[in-house]
């Protein structure tokens, strides 16, 4: 029999079981790669009169610190109290949701972003991990009910409206996938399963049908699909989006197998491919480091993965599982979505590529994520069979 309770010394494991250093180790490196790749996309010509622009490098380091320090707070929380406080933060959620709407700035389309100074903070982006703990509290139960099971798509319902009004669809869809692991890692029975797909995929269609989304958002889904001659045929406030995907495929073509070598990428130093430290960022990566080293960061994200799918398996506690399982979606679809963006065979969304893209919100919703996951794991060896 299984229960919980405090080990003894004699039970105390070395420390390397309570923390996960493969996890650790593969979240540092795939951080520091990307302050690197982050400096080479923002650092300018660089020549013998003109210095290198260091500021987002010094950002994002800054940004990288603060994640850690918040993902050891996260791994260190009681679950009590960490269960205690989710009220709380998804009150906090919904009145920046709405504040947001009211005075943030619009960027690329979408009113999204509080804009301080230099700063600008995102709301949704530590949504998804509000709405991973509100999930996993709410249907972490034995007996998912037919009310209970409302109730989870109701806290997730709201959010997800509120974000569609920005509108930021890329930030929607992970969202969903946060939703969808969540529930299918439940004890939701399985003809419930399959009639909320149903209904999902009502939803996208129809929401795909409607004007909830503005055109520069239906171009962006549809563009990556269409040949050299449709293309040509599009406004050009449409084709714009082609053309970004374009520029970056021409990035990561020219990086081959071995790369063109840090900081000398030409598309990259010359800044044709848009917003290359955030979201194609993965293309800085395929020109400077080629085939090789995008390949080798690819790796440390399977890592990464695997040892959180690793930790949801083992974890002995309903509610500790499904917040693994959520942080495992979070990152799967983000890494998938915004990696194939790149290579365009995937939708330009403007999901960021954790622990890589530009962005302190981004950044530290990455680092408190794994926070949680060490926190799991952590909790795991509380459970002492007796």
């Amino acid at each position: 029999m299984i229960s919980i309770a405090r080990p003894t010394s004699r039970d105390r494991n070395p420390w390397w079981y309570v923390v996960d250093p493969a996890l650790i180790i593969s979240t540092v490196i795939i951080t520091a790669v990307g302050v690197v790749l982050v400096y080479s996309a923002t650092r300018g010509p660089a020549n013998g009169i003109i210095a290198p622009d260091r500021s987002f490098l010094e950002r994002q380091t800054f940004f990288a610190f603060l994640g850690s320090v918040l993902a050891i707070v996260a791994a260190l929380i009681g679950v009590r109290t960490l269960r205690s406080l989710i009220p709380l933060a998804y009150a906090g959620l919904l009145v920046l949701l709405l504040a947001v709407l009211q005075f943030g700035a619009t960027v690329s389309g979408a009113t999204a972003w509080f804009q301080v100074g230099g700063f600008a903070f995102q709301p949704s982006e530590p949504g998804k991990i509000v709405l991973i703990l509100v999930l996993a509290r709410v249907l972490s139960t034995g007996t998912i009910t037919t009310a209970r099971l409302a109730a989870g798509l109701g806290v997730a319902l709201v959010p997800i409206v509120l974000i569609l009004k920005q509108p930021d669809l890329g930030t929607v869809l992970v969202y969903l996938a946060i939703v969808a692991a969540v529930i299918v890692a439940s004890n939701v029975p399985t003809r419930a399963i399959f009639l909320l797909a149903i209904v999902a995929l009502t939803a996208v269609v129809g929401i795909l049908r409607s004007p909830v989304l503005a055109s520069y958002q239906e171009a962006r889904l549809t563009v990556f699909l269409l040949n050299d001659e449709a293309l040509a045929k599009l406004d050009p406030d449409v084709a714009n989006f082609a053309y970004n995907a374009k520029q970056s495929q021409v990035a990561i073509g020219n990086g081959g197998l071995f790369g063109q070598g840090l900081f000398q990428g030409t598309q990259t130093s010359s800044n044709l491919v848009p917003a290359q430290q955030t979201d194609f960022i993965f293309s800085v990566a395929g020109e400077e480091l080629g085939f090789r080293g995008a390949a080798a960061i690819l790796l440390l994200y399977l890592l990464m993965v695997f040892r959180i799918w690793r930790v949801a398996v083992r974890a002995p506690d309903p509610f500790d599982r499904l917040v693994a399982v959520g942080v495992v979606a979070m990152l799967m679809f983000q890494i998938f979505q915004s990696v194939g963006m790149t290579t365009g065979i995937m939708p330009v969304t403007g999901i960021p590529l954790p622990f890589v893209s530009y962005g302190g919100s981004s950044m530290v919703t990455s680092f408190v994520a794994i926070g949680l996951v060490l926190g799991v794991h952590r909790r795991r060896f509380d459970y002492v069979e007796r």
